[in-house]
């Protein structure tokens, strides 16, 4: 039997985890999408937030496992994760990062990961300078090309240790990433 598959795709603000995420859910039959934002509380209080959800999410996908569907996830606990090691939250987080990571390893779904970069990091001014963007985190280039780094840093080590298919990914062009996306994924 088929396993589902269990995409999350993460990047850097102004990457275009949306424009992709909606794209995937119009385009893989019998799918659905979740967007996750996490918590806004910086301190050690949302670090327990984050941990009963991300535990809550990990029971949720066991119990999922069976249900014939792919599941997008438009950001998941790697976030959290890039965001405390970037010094954005008044925790570290490195312990959850490695329990969520080896139960998420230990699912029975295909699992892709899709980190979002850009090559020319001067795309992000252009995709930054909008005014629907929310205030969690504040837009900036230099934040930006700080995740970016930080993300293909945790692809590579998740890539090492687990069976999570890991895909850096330039979205410099949106079009030319969709080719290789709808490839790797095999969407018609």
């Amino acid at each position: 039997m088929e396993k589902n598959r269990l995409i999350i795709v993460e990047g850097p603000q102004g990457t275009g985890k949306t424009t992709l995420t909606n794209y995937l859910r119009d385009n893989i039959p019998s799918s659905n999408l979740y967007r996750l934002a996490g918590s806004k509380d910086k301190t050690i209080e949302g670090k327990k937030i984050s941990q009963k959800m991300y535990y809550a999410l990990q029971e949720y996908l066991k119990k999922m496992e069976s249900i014939p569907m792919d599941l997008i996830f438009d950001r998941t606990f790697f976030t959290e994760q890039v965001y405390a090691s970037l010094g954005y939250k008044e925790y570290e987080y490195n312990d959850l990062f490695e329990t969520f990571t080896s139960m998420l390893d230990n699912l029975n779904y295909d699992i892709y990961l899709f980190l979002l970069y850009l090559e020319d990091t001067e795309l992000y001014k252009e995709r930054l300078d909008r005014k629907d963007h929310h205030k969690y985190q504040a837009f900036s280039i230099e934040s930006s090309v700080k995740q970016q780094i930080e993300y293909l840093r945790i692809g590579e080590l998740i890539e090492k240790r687990t069976k999570i298919k890991v895909y850096p990914i330039a979205m410099d062009n949106f079009d030319e990433a969709y080719e290789g996306i709808k490839r790797t994924l095999k969407i018609k």
